[in-house]
């Protein structure tokens, strides 16, 4: 995502990418209501996108923060799967 896109990021901003990203999650939202199994795939990539980008002009290493919160199971019960009582 940064190699092609962090221009045109940068020229949009962060709350313009921001803004992008929301769009994306409710046409996603859309698709997952309409149970459009192709087009929740398309839309969820799309969001993926969007936050990477965001992360991006943020200065956030998305892929180092989920592991370093996630990689080992839950961050609460630290189990995998989680054994939270209260889902």
């Amino acid at each position: 995502m940064r190699r092609t896109y962090l221009r045109r990021d940068r020229e949009r901003g962060v709350l313009g990418t921001l803004l992008w990203m929301i769009s994306e999650t409710g046409e996603f939202a859309g698709a997952v209501l309409k149970e459009e199994q192709m087009k929740m795939a398309d839309e969820a990539a799309d969001v993926y996108a969007w936050l990477c980008s965001t992360c991006n002009l943020l200065g956030i290493n998305l892929e180092k923060v989920s592991f370093e919160k996630y990689g080992k199971g839950c961050p609460r019960c630290h189990h995998s799967p989680c054994e939270c009582k209260d889902k």
